[in-house]
């Protein structure tokens, strides 16, 4: 098995609009030279700050991605967006009022990519 580094950031990992998002989440997974990035954003206030507009890939209002992080960027690791990675875990929630699932669903997808990492896989 393999150590598997994980930090928590205070900044959006992915999403051109992530600034308009009230839900961010970004996860650091350091194994070895592999960095991977897990963000998660979500609830993107519309322009009128009415309400919530969609995110991402499909009409969800919270959304999780994993990327590699960008190779020279050796100091903060951030998303290297060009360079997804994939996972089997749900990732996309289509309800407003589910911060708490949005938690969960982060955890999910840094749970199964540790478990990869830890295995060996490379992804």
């Amino acid at each position: 098995m393999r150590k598997v580094t994980r930090t928590e950031r205070g900044w959006a990992g992915h999403h051109i609009l992530a600034g308009r998002c009230r839900f961010r989440r970004n996860t650091l997974l350091t194994c070895g030279k592999v960095s991977i990035v897990v963000s998660t954003i979500g609830l993107s206030r519309n322009l009128a700050n009415t309400g919530f507009d969609t995110v991402g890939a499909g009409d969800c209002y919270f959304e999780t991605m994993a990327f590699h992080s960008k190779t020279k960027d050796w100091r903060y690791h951030d998303a290297d967006v060009e360079r997804n990675v994939c996972f089997d875990s749900p990732w996309r929630i289509y309800q407003i009022d589910a911060d708490d699932l949005a938690n969960d669903m982060h955890e999910a997808v840094v749970a199964e990519l540790t478990e990869q990492l830890k295995e060996g896989h490379l992804i």
